[in-house]
């Protein structure tokens, strides 16, 4: 689905995708030329992860291995509290692995730095962030990402794995809502 197909309910496009795929490719090179020759494995979050995860695996030079995960964040309505629950683990052991995690956005930080913990306590080489989106206004802790693809403003977007009641994930360009289809 493309922005044209969604009439009234996007306010706005903020990245193409044309400006994503091209993101990426770069972000791609810079990782491979990080992790060519390791261990590498990606691990992506489950749901919104999918898109940025396929088109940045397919955008390496080379092979690396995905998994998946799948959390829940304990909070009211669309806050996070940070307590998190694992619904889906990972399949693989990641022992002496570099783990690169794959995320379609960080805001508050506060689900991905447990995430991040967790993993290290399984004692992989290495576990680094790679994140599509970056709300930088909206962080609650600070975590290290060390590959971003765009920094946002603090507002409410879909597009791209990105949804709004599960609704919107296949919009192929970032945009933000408009304020009647969640008010």
């Amino acid at each position: 689905m493309d922005a044209a197909h969604m009439g009234a309910d996007l306010e706005k496009v903020l990245i193409t995708e044309e400006e994503i795929h091209a993101r990426l490719d770069e972000l791609a090179t810079e990782i491979w030329a990080e992790y060519e020759g390791k261990d590498l494995l990606l691990v992506g979050v489950l749901k919104g992860a999918v898109m940025v995860m396929a088109d940045l695996s397919r955008a390496l030079p080379g092979t690396a291995p995905v998994d998946w995960m799948a959390v829940s964040s304990y909070g009211s309505g669309t806050k996070s509290s940070g307590v998190v629950r694992i619904l889906k683990d990972l399949d693989t052991d990641i022992t002496g692995k570099h783990v690169l995690i794959v995320e379609d956005i960080v805001d508050s930080g506060l689900t991905l730095s447990w995430i991040k913990a967790n993993l290290e306590s399984r004692s992989p080489a290495s576990v680094e962030i790679c994140t599509l989106l970056r709300k930088p206004e909206a962080a609650k802790v600070e975590i290290d990402v060390k590959w971003v693809g765009f920094d946002i403003a603090n507002e409410f977007v879909v597009g791209y794995g990105l949804d709004y009641a599960e609704n919107y994930r296949n919009l192929r360009e970032v945009g933000t809502l408009a304020p009647h289809v969640y008010a």
